[in-house]
């Protein structure tokens, strides 16, 4: 079964190398839209069907993600939805701020729609992914979005009314948490190291903790406690952070991007 990427942004080519990379699909057969074809030479050299026409994806495809802008969703959806065939198609909509109920005006109430929000670490297979559906999708549709999803990273099920949240936590939050990681790269040039040095340093230091919570279900808390000893250093350096408002920033920009997330799209 192909599969059409609609949309070859950022998310989409990094869908599209995730699910080759884990060898769900072989790259002749994920279908890649996008006006200006010229701006993925480089995935059509690789092998990827990249094309300008979305009838030609859908026709040749049985599973449709929609990979595009909030602003740009009702002009692509007023063009394909004659050809999705409710037999045939499965569409996953990874849109930001759009529902099942959105998608199922255009598309009709007997198409298979299911919201995924993944985020760009898809492309090295550790994304997490919220799936989430109406009460009319099939089971299988959701089972068969998590099989895509469960190989490029962890999946979780959950309501459509979380979705902007999933949204804000882990699509946004990579670009929270990088620049957290330049933050602390940052901090180590300025205590000595060269600047290459000091953001691998950040980097494996970040992988390695949220490794300590991934890999063996420990609590952010209980680790922060192994590292820190009466009148200690790290103590000292996490005070000052939150002295300065670290916690509460990134709460606070979670929580904006939440609610910006639910006003992106228009449904006129």
């Amino acid at each position: 079964m192909n599969i059409a990427i609609l949309g070859g942004g950022n998310l989409g080519t990094a869908i599209a190398r995730g699910i080759t990379e884990k060898a769900l699909y072989k790259r002749e057969q994920v279908y890649i839209t996008c006006r200006n074809t010229a701006r993925l030479e480089k995935m059509k050299a690789e092998g990827f069907r990249v094309t300008a026409a979305n009838d030609e994806a859908i026709r040749n495809s049985g599973v449709i993600v929609i990979s595009v802008l909030p602003q740009q969703l009702n002009e692509v959806l007023q063009a394909i939805r004659d050809e999705i065939d409710p037999v045939k198609h499965t569409v996953i909509s990874i849109v930001t701020g759009v529902s099942v109920a959105d998608l199922r005006q255009q598309l009709g109430p007997e198409v298979p729609i299911v919201r995924a929000m993944p985020n760009t670490a898809i492309a090295i297979g550790e994304s997490m992914t919220c799936i989430a559906s109406d009460d009319s999708s099939a089971p299988e549709a959701i089972a068969l979005t998590r099989t895509i999803f469960d190989a490029v990273g962890k999946t979780l099920v959950i309501k459509e009314e979380q979705m902007l949240a999933a949204t804000a936590l882990c699509a946004c939050g990579i670009a929270f948490f990088l620049r957290a990681i330049r933050a602390a790269s940052q901090g180590g040039i300025e205590i000595s190291f060269h600047a290459e040095e000091a953001l691998m340093m950040a980097a494996q230091t970040a992988k390695g903790a949220a490794g300590l919570l991934t890999e063996q279900f420990s609590h952010p808390e209980h680790e922060i406690d192994k590292v820190t000893s009466p009148r200690g250093c790290t103590i000292a350096g996490l005070n000052q952070m939150e002295h300065h408002g670290f916690s509460s920033a990134m709460i606070r920009g979670i929580v904006t991007s939440a609610e910006k997330a639910g006003n992106l799209y228009k449904t006129d």
